[in-house]
C-alpha cells in the first residue's frame, strides 16, 4: 500500500490545468493504485486526483455513494438541476462551504487499461465527479463560491485555518 501526502492549497500543481494520459502503461497503472491506496487509507475521502498527490496527469479515482472507481481524461455532460450543500476538499483540509453543483453528472474517459468508461450519479456521486474533475483542470471547489461564503473562504485560507493533513479529511 503506497498512500502518498495530499498537497495542500499554495502548492502550484493544484492550480495547474493536467496533461491528458497518452499512455495506457504499468506507470499508469501504478499512479492509479497509488491514488487508491491514498483514497482509502483514510476516513472520509470521497476522491483523490493525481494533482493532489503532485501528479500532472488527468486521472482521479473516487469512492461516493457505493460506487468506487478510477477515470481518465474524463470529459462531463451536467444537469441543469442544481444542488448546493457543504463541500470540502483534501486540499484544503477542515474547510467546508455550501458549493452549488449540478445534481446530475455523466462522465466519459477511460479505465486504466484504455478502455472507455461512462460514470454515470446523482447526488453526492455527481458532486464527487464535478469536484474531481475540476482538481484536473486546476480549480478548487473555492473558485466556484460566490459573496459572503466567497469572502469566508478565502479570509480562512489567507489565515491558514484549515486542519491539518493529518486529521484525514
Amino acid at each position: 500500500m503506497t498512500m502518498r501526502p495530499i498537497r495542500i492549497i499554495g502548492d502550484p500543481v493544484l492550480r495547474t490545468p493536467s496533461e491528458p494520459v497518452t499512455s495506457f502503461d504499468a506507470e499508469l497503472r501504478a499512479l492509479v493504485q497509488d491514488l487508491m491506496d491514498t483514497l482509502l487509507g483514510a476516513p472520509g475521502r470521497a476522491g483523490v486526483a493525481a494533482p493532489q498527490i503532485g501528479v500532472n496527469a488527468q486521472v482521479f479515482v473516487y469512492d461516493a455513494d457505493g460506487h468506487r472507481g478510477h477515470l481518465i481524461n474524463p470529459t462531463l455532460e451536467l444537469s441543469e438541476e442544481r444542488q448546493d450543500d457543504d463541500e470540502g476538499c483534501l486540499s484544503i483540509p477542515g474547510l467546508y462551504f455550501p458549493t452549488e453543483r449540478a445534481m446530475h453528472a455523466t462522465a466519459r474517459g477511460f479505465d486504466q487499461h484504455g478502455q472507455p468508461l461512462t460514470i454515470a450519479g446523482s447526488g453526492f456521486l455527481a458532486r464527487a465527479l464535478q469536484h474531481e474533475t475540476d482538481h484536473l483542470h486546476g480549480r478548487l471547489y473555492v473558485d466556484t463560491l460566490r459573496g459572503d461564503a466567497r469572502r469566508r473562504a478565502l479570509r480562512e485560507i489567507r489565515a491558514g485555518r484549515f486542519d491539518s493533513p493529518s486529521r484525514g479529511r
